[in-house]
């Protein structure tokens, strides 16, 4: 061990760190309980799905963009998966198709 290093120091850590990481695992599982009938619960279930693919698209259109200088990759990638989903409704194989379609533009084609 390091100089200054102890074992009771290291436990000094680690204990607490533990005990946080269970009480933040736990703490939701409380809350829904007790939020579970709440309208305001229902309705963040309802908008949280779209607004958030919603910001992942918008990121990932302008962040790649960014970064490689072109837009044709991330935009092509997000219409395969677009079309997939229209296609056959099944989020595995829209995922799936669009991020191979993206990759194989950005590493291979582009």
């Amino acid at each position: 061990m390091p100089a200054g290093v102890t074992l009771g120091s290291i436990l000094a850590v680690l204990i607490p760190v533990g005990v946080v990481t269970v009480v933040l695992r736990w703490l939701p599982f409380v809350f829904v309980k007790a939020l579970k009938d709440s309208q305001f619960i229902s309705m963040l279930g309802f908008t949280m799905p779209v607004g958030v693919m919603t910001v992942l698209v918008v990121y990932t259109l302008f962040s790649q963009t960014q970064d490689t200088g072109s837009f044709v990759a991330p935009l092509v990638g997000a219409a395969a998966t677009a079309l997939l989903h229209l296609w056959r409704r099944n989020s595995g194989l829209s995922i799936f198709g669009g991020t191979a379609v993206y990759m194989l533009l950005v590493n291979v084609v582009l």
